[in-house]
């Protein structure tokens, strides 16, 4: 393997060198700093704390960046001026744009800002679209459905683009489509010596390869192009059952979602809903079994028949699923919006028989005392377990069924959740299928648990492109891929 890099490659029997704790910038060091970018840049101790504070802000709560210095970058030059000034003061460099992501904080860096960055093109002749470092998929979808076009956007479009995407990303049309990351076709790329790149199978394609599924561990995506799919046959939405009937609609859930065509994309989710006005009165404080359906491709009276046996299977307290735009994806999860500090951690499954059914139950079931917002299950396989046209790093093929825990991360009780989510997942462990999808990696122990998400030989390659692009590991912040510990 090789990359067009002009970084040094450390021999094998070398250990890889560690960036030291440097001193705080000075001042006059930020100055230069705010010289070289058009973007407004922070620094701590300058008494600029609620400008610092809203530029690091997470949609996660619960995650608080503590970052030494901060750019609001507003195009590719100001994260190559950040990232060339962060290597001259031995700084480890962090990327932020819409802030779903961050599962820790990061600390001591220089944390690079990117939702200023907000072009979105498509060109329907191609079916695809460029699409810039801190987009939201909202305005991609938006800009996308004027041409009978959609991307393959996550379970909520209030998400980044570019982060959900280099991570994988697995939304409802994945099983007829694949992972995003599968439809990326280019990237623009910042990596660790301050040099824009451009990667696809035709250029730096070890880097291209990495890039898609290796998260934010090779440099910062200031753009990437995709390709796009129709979006003018969609079905979707989803059916709110009583939690007294969970065990009925699991069971039947896990003998009927695997027998559907790939064309249908189906998940389920326990939640525990809280009192809020603006939840339907159905729904308000309840436990509910939430069935979410959407197909692609299918005529409205075939996915009507193929969710027919579903509707049978317990009580139907509220729900709508039919014909839908591209821009009402999000119909389907009906994910939050509102930042809220969550704790979440997620796992693969190569099968759900029924014992494992009753040890969800038994778990997170309605008549568990468990302070979990949700506990997930989405079907897999179909064109998520298919081996993409161009190869990528994106880890989960294997897996037939994903699972998903979360709840809230509020002072003094995220230890009691993580207990919680954590026991549903233990229950499940029996049938636990190899790695993790990174998206879903949550709260992690260290870089071992980061690397056995991907498969032995994915996690060896991502490990040597990794030391080629960034030997320093200035980009160590996040799902770093780092040399196992000892």
């Amino acid at each position: 393997m090789s990359i067009t890099a002009p970084v040094p490659t450390p021999a094998d029997d070398v250990p890889v060198l560690r960036l030291p704790t440097p001193p705080l910038p000075t001042p006059a060091d930020v100055d230069l700093l705010r010289g070289r970018v058009h973007g407004p840049v922070y620094r701590d101790g300058d008494g600029a704390e609620d400008g610092m504070a809203a530029e690091v802000a997470c949609w996660n709560a619960a995650v608080e960046h503590r970052p030494a210095v901060v750019v609001g970058a507003t195009c590719a030059a100001d994260v190559v001026a950040a990232v060339r000034w962060a290597a001259e003061h031995r700084l480890a460099v962090a990327v932020q744009a819409t802030g779903h992501g961050p599962a820790r904080a990061a600390t001591g860096c220089l944390l690079v800002s990117t939702r200023r960055m907000q072009g979105v093109a498509v060109d329907p002749s191609r079916r695809s679209a460029r699409v810039q470092a801190g987009v939201k998929w909202a305005k991609v979808l938006e800009a996308a459905t004027e041409h009978g076009l959609t991307p393959l956007v996550g379970s909520s479009s209030d998400v980044g683009a570019i982060g959900y995407t280099v991570g994988g990303g697995m939304g409802p049309l994945g099983r007829k489509h694949g992972f995003a990351a599968d439809h990326v076709t280019a990237v623009e790329v910042v990596t660790a010596d301050g040099v824009l790149r451009r990667a696809s199978a035709d250029e730096e394609p070890e880097l291209f390869w990495a890039v898609r599924g290796g998260k934010s561990n090779l440099g910062i995506v200031t753009a990437m192009e995709i390709g796009l799919v129709p979006g003018d046959a969609l079905v979707g939405g989803g059916l709110f059952f009583a939690g007294e009937d969970a065990a009925a609609v699991l069971h039947a859930f896990r003998t009927w979602a695997p027998a559907l065509p790939e064309e249908v994309t189906p998940s389920l989710a326990v939640l525990r809903l809280p009192v809020l006005e603006e939840l339907p009165p159905p729904l308000r404080g309840q436990t509910v079994v939430h069935l979410r359906f959407a197909s692609t491709g299918l005529d409205p009276a075939e996915a009507d028949r193929l969710l027919a046996p579903m509707t049978t299977a317990g009580r139907i307290l509220l729900g709508y699923v039919g014909p839908i735009l591209p821009t009402e994806l999000d119909s389907v999860h009906v994910d939050p919006v509102d930042p809220m500090p969550v704790w979440e951690k997620g796992m693969l499954l190569r099968e759900l028989p029924a014992e494992a059914v009753e040890a969800f139950l038994a778990t997170a079931g309605p008549q568990q005392q468990v302070p979990l917002i949700a506990a997930e299950l989405r079907l897999m396989g179909g064109a998520l377990g298919r081996p993409p046209a161009v190869p990528n790093a994106v880890s989960g093929r294997d897996a037939a069924w994903s699972l998903f825990v979360c709840g809230p991360a509020a002072p003094g009780l995220t230890e009691i959740v993580s207990a919680a989510g954590r026991g549903v997942l233990a229950a499940l462990r029996p049938w636990a299928a190899p790695g993790c999808l990174v998206n879903f990696l949550g709260d992690v122990a260290g870089p071992d648990e980061v690397l056995a998400a991907y498969p032995p030989a994915v996690a060896e390659r991502l490990l040597e492109v990794t030391a080629q692009v960034d030997p320093d590991r200035v980009f160590s912040h996040g799902y770093a891929v780092t040399e196992r510990a000892a």
